[in-house]
This record gives C-alpha cells, sequence and structure tokens, in this order.
C-alpha cells in the first residue's frame, strides 16, 4: 500500500497552529494539517444565552463555514441559500461539543465565548483541523480574559485535539487527506483530551464492515497523532 502523499502509515501531514492571525478576536489560530487551512477565532461576549441568565455558569460554542472557493469548484454561500445544511450543523455542533468537554464552565462565570471556524481551504480532515485550532484560540481569549482582570485563572481542565483515520487500501492510516478519505473503506475521527480521555469517536464503514482488531488499530493510530497535536497546542500557546 503506497499512500497518495507518499506519507508512512503512521505519519501525519505537516501541521502548523499560528495564533495571533487576526488583530480584532481576544484569540486567534490559523490551523493548517497540510493543505486544509482553517482560520479559528475566538470571541467573548459578556453574556450568556437567556436560558443560561442568572446561573453563575459560561457558556462556549462553535461556528463553522466553508468559504466558496475552499474547494476545486465554487460552492455557493450558506447565507445567501438561507439556510445551513445539515452537514455544517452537525461539525459545528461537534466542535461546540469538544471544547466545552475541557472547559469549567462554572469558573467562566457569566461570559460566552464563540468560536468561528471557516474553511479556508479543504483538502480532508476540516472538523478535526477547527477542534484543534480552536482549542488554541479559546485557550487565548481566556488568557486575554485573565491578563484583564476578568476572571482569575484559565479554565480550562485539559486540552482536547482531534484527528482523522482510516482503512486505505486495507490498512490503517492516519490523519486522511481528501484522495484519501474519499476513497476509503472506513473513517473515523477520534477527538481526545490531552490526558486521553475520550470526547467522540465518529467512525463509518464506507464498504463492508469493518472488525473490532481494525477498529483498534486505527484508534492507537489516533492516540499518537494526538500525542503530537496537543504538544504543538502548547509549543502554540507557549505553556509547559
Amino acid at each position: 500500500m503506497k499512500r497518495p502523499s507518499g506519507r508512512m502509515p503512521d505519519q501525519m501531514r505537516d501541521v502548523s497552529l499560528d495564533m495571533n492571525v487576526n488583530k480584532y478576536a481576544e484569540g486567534s489560530c490559523l490551523a493548517k494539517f497540510g493543505d486544509t487551512h482553517v482560520l479559528c477565532l475566538a470571541s467573548v461576549e459578556e453574556r450568556v444565552p437567556g436560558w443560561m441568565r442568572d446561573t453563575g455558569r459560561g457558556w462556549v460554542t462553535a461556528e463553522y463555514g466553508m468559504l466558496p472557493r475552499s474547494t476545486e469548484t465554487r460552492t455557493g454561500r450558506e447565507a445567501a441559500r438561507g439556510k445551513q445544511s445539515g452537514r455544517t450543523q452537525e461539525i459545528q455542533r461537534l466542535i461546540g461539543r469538544s471544547l466545552r468537554a475541557v472547559t469549567d464552565l462554572e469558573k467562566l462565570g457569566e461570559i460566552q465565548i464563540k468560536v468561528d471556524c471557516d474553511v479556508i481551504q479543504a483538502d480532508g480532515g476540516t472538523r478535526t483541523a477547527s477542534i484543534t485550532g480552536g482549542y488554541v484560540a479559546l485557550h487565548a481569549a481566556m488568557q486575554k480574559l485573565v491578563n484583564l482582570g476578568v476572571i482569575d485563572n484559565v479554565p480550562l481542565i485539559d486540552q482536547v485535539a482531534a484527528v482523522s483515520c482510516g482503512l486505505y487500501q486495507g490498512a490503517a492510516v492516519l490523519d486522511l487527506d481528501y484522495a484519501e478519505d474519499s476513497t476509503a473503506e472506513a473513517d473515523a475521527n477520534f477527538v481526545f483530551t490531552g490526558k486521553g480521555g475520550i470526547v467522540e469517536i465518529q467512525g463509518t464503514a464506507e464498504e463492508t464492515a469493518f472488525c473490532e482488531a481494525q477498529f483498534q488499530e486505527l484508534m492507537e493510530l489516533a492516540k499518537a497523532g494526538i500525542q503530537q497535536l496537543t504538544v504543538l497546542q502548547r509549543q502554540a500557546l507557549k505553556i509547559d
């Protein structure tokens, strides 16, 4: 088996997490997983949704979108169509769930942070890049609140990152690009915390069902990939 990119089965694409790419957002990160580029911006609002008012707890949510020319052919803006696709809604809910899984909402206080993840260029794994970069943007926004004296400490209990794995030509491979994802026999997205806790796993057989042993192989690849991503997150944030 030879991967289209020439990578080894357990080799990720080149990943970079560049901070401070937007001068207005409280937190920003440009996440690049190979040719997949996602701009993640965290915005602080000193109010929470109505259903959370007077609870003393904060909220973290996300929005996701693909720019019209992020793919080979232009895709119309969802705003122009007047509604979001089911795919968009599913992905942004996943991002929000993932970020809330490592946030202490009580320590955040009655503050809402919205993380916008906009895909500039798509080559597979846009949701995993969004989660990984979204965490960096969220952490940066919270650190700004600490610096301003709004909260005492960054209210994050762990890191969170995500990576895709799949069965390509019968072999388990890490971090699928589009050429692999579009022809894989099975693919899965793994969202783990920095300490190895499972936040969410989305797995699908595209052709025939895959077995438990193959799933375990994908899981081990994902663990190794997420360890690499959490190191990159800490390096970007300049934290130990």
